[in-house]
């Protein structure tokens, strides 16, 4: 059968099936497309697919027109529209699996081109809001610290300060090796660690006072957040922090900050999100539990060994289920299906609601960390089940009190109750919905776009309450207490708790939903 190259006379039956979900097309034309197209091929004398049996001479009215059967078989141009709709869920479903190691190796890349990491002992420190905003759902409080290490050159090994950090080195799906500082091993009393690639073996490296782990990948990430706000301990941590391959010396890292540039770490779409993922499968082992998606990407022009060149099908396929598979990701992140909110007649949920391994004795996760990874990036033991006093909590909403999703063009109030339970602070983080990273507002500082424990310019009200206004206008005399939305870049915050303590856990304090104001 001519299963790649139906010839021209067939080509009015495929664009249905190409129409079907341009790229960039809203979700209602794609469906008015899909609907159009099936009746121009729809018969009489057709039955509905779920009434099917598959046999004999039959008509079967399917979502991408009809299939004629005659003895049981179908003809080339049914074939080919048969192929390019498993393909194209395929890539739709390929699409949300990939996502985790596409997000973190695109900020790799991006944080390269604009910060100039030429060497794995170089750090980019993020600090001021430009710098900030590349980064998905980028905390805003606290500095963040970034490096790349490539496995395949062999194990490294880590001299760790002691101190208030909340760090880790983190594999290609974002899961943790190892949680480093308050809920790392050493529990924030330093420590060496070694860290080796998926295809050594770890016995021979595990030595009496080091901590060793094992990565999935070659790609490793060291990831820092710095908890002490004290100068002094940014400057001893600098110079403490070392690094080297096993059996060389460690050296102290070069950090590159101040740089004030802006970047985008949010995944790509279109054909260059797959090319971002064959780069990846080609770098990295495949894992077991990983070999059903990879067989599923070879029809697609993705596979292990072989350069990403796709044939002009190929092209349109990947494309549609780009598209496709993004705006799925999108409603799982909206309207996530396999949880509840975490305070019962609220619209909060806890955002990172999976296990560090992304997978259980039954299943991968993967609603659950399609819901996290396209809107955040990393994840630790002390983000997921993060103990009393330590670690982090992250809560979200995308609705308002009476469960509308919340809107760019309208104001709402959001009041925070007195005596957040946190022992280190607590903040609320506006993001884009369109790029999942820190708001673009216009506003050039830090306080343009999160507000929280440690802003000096926010009134309370008596009671030790606070009110928070988000929205296209601040009432009067509220700006201290507002961030600013613009035209129609749809919005949702993360609040977060560092360090929360019982009445988090325990549901004795509760956030309540925000408020229309205008």
């Amino acid at each position: 059968m001519a299963r790649n190259n139906p010839s021209p006379s067939k080509a009015i039956n495929r664009s249905c099936f190409t129409s079907r979900v341009l790229f960039g097309a809203t979700l209602a034309a794609s469906l008015y497309a899909s609907v159009a197209c099936s009746n121009t091929l729809k018969k009489d004398n057709s039955v509905p697919l779920a009434n099917a049996t598959l046999h004999g001479d039959e008509v079967i009215d399917t979502p991408i027109g009809e299939i004629k059967l005659t003895d049981t078989y179908f003809d080339e141009e049914a074939s080919q529209r048969l192929y390019d709709e498993m393909d194209f869920q395929r890539a739709s479903q390929s699409y949300i699996w990939a996502h985790p190691m596409v997000s973190v190796v695109t900020q790799q890349k991006r944080l390269e081109e604009a910060y100039g990491l030429t060497s794995e002992h170089d750090i980019v420190v993020l600090k001021s809001l430009k710098e900030k905003r590349g980064i998905v759902t980028g905390n805003l409080t606290v500095p963040y610290m970034f490096g790349y290490v490539d496995l395949k050159d062999g194990p490294v090994v880590f001299d760790y300060p002691a101190g208030a950090t909340a760090s880790g080195f983190v594999d290609v799906w974002q899961r943790t090796v190892t949680d480093i500082g308050q809920t790392g091993p050493e529990k924030a009393q330093g420590g060496t660690f070694v860290i080796v690639g998926p295809e050594d073996d770890i016995s021979e490296y595990e030595k009496p006072d080091t901590y060793t782990f094992q990565s999935v990948s070659n790609f490793l990430v060291i990831a820092l957040r710095i908890l002490d706000p004290d100068p002094a301990y940014m400057k001893k941590f600098k110079s403490e922090f070392k690094m080297g391959r096993l059996g060389s010396d460690l050296k102290p890292f070069n950090y590159i900050e101040d740089k004030n540039i802006e970047w985008s770490g949010t995944a790509p779409r279109g054909l260059a999100y797959w090319q971002r993922l064959s780069e990846i499968i080609n770098h990295e082992p495949i894992r077991v539990i990983d070999k059903a998606w990879t067989a599923m990407l070879e029809p697609l022009g993705i596979e292990k060994g072989k350069p990403f060149n796709p044939t002009e099908r190929q092209r349109k396929i990947l494309l549609e289920g780009a598209a496709m598979g993004e705006l799925m990701a999108r409603n799982i992140q909206i309207t996530p299906r396999y949880t509840q909110p975490w305070w019962a007649g609220t619209s909060w949920y806890k955002s990172y609601d999976f296990n560090v391994p992304q997978e259980t004795e039954t299943k991968v996760q993967l609603d659950e960390r399609t819901t996290w990874f396209y809107e955040a990036v990393y994840s630790s033991k002390g983000m997921v089940n993060p103990p009393v006093g330590a670690g982090q909590v992250y809560m979200t909403t995308k609705r308002d009190s009476k469960g509308n999703l919340l809107r760019a063009d309208k104001t709402y109030k959001l009041t925070v109750p007195a005596d957040v339970p946190v022992k280190q602070f607590w903040s609320v983080t506006l993001y884009s919905e369109n790029t999942r990273r820190p708001y673009d507002n216009g506003g050039t500082e830090l306080k343009d776009v999160t507000l929280g424990s440690r802003s000096e310019q926010l009134q309370y009200n008596d009671d030790g309450s606070v009110d928070l206004y988000i929205g296209a206008k601040a009432p009067d005399g509220m700006e201290s207490n507002y961030l600013k939305t613009v035209g129609d870049d749809g919005w949702f915050v993360y609040f977060r708790l560092y360090a929360p303590l019982e009445p988090f856990f325990d549901k004795s304090f509760e956030l309540p939903d925000f408020q229309l104001v205008d």
